[in-house]
């Protein structure tokens, strides 16, 4: 099983921890044209490992609190970027979901050389 799983994991993925901030691109299928669709979100939650694997983003936008879970390894994900590093003591952010202002700030990790390199599938499974 775990050799089947091997071949469809994704071998560029960033390193990424609960409290970065993630812009993850997703294919759009609409009719015969595809496009691809950004969405920018603080890491609340990351369960699961090799092919489900699954992170739940949230951000506030217009007002509103907005809560995505994508599967990592999706062929529907085109790309995966960290936009800042953050840095928390908790393995889950719930508590951001109803947070305003100060409150929903997660601080920023400068230098985070922890958060620098790629993780391929090998390292991933040690």
């Amino acid at each position: 099983m775990q050799e089947i799983e091997g071949g469809l994991l994704k071998k560029d993925l960033p390193a990424f921890h609960v409290g970065d901030t993630l812009t993850i691109h997703t294919r759009i299928v609409e009719g015969e044209k595809e496009r691809i669709q950004m969405f920018t979100g603080t890491v609340i939650a990351r369960r699961g490992s090799g092919l489900s694997e699954t992170v739940a983003l949230y951000r506030v936008s217009y007002g509103a609190g907005m809560e995505r879970v994508f599967l990592v390894h999706s062929p529907r994900v085109a790309k995966v970027e960290v936009t800042k590093s953050g840095k928390v003591r908790k393995a889950k952010l719930y508590h951001l979901r109803g947070a305003s202002g100060k409150a929903a700030k997660v601080k920023e990790q400068i230098g985070g050389a922890a958060h620098a390199e790629t993780v391929t599938p090998e390292a991933a499974q040690t």
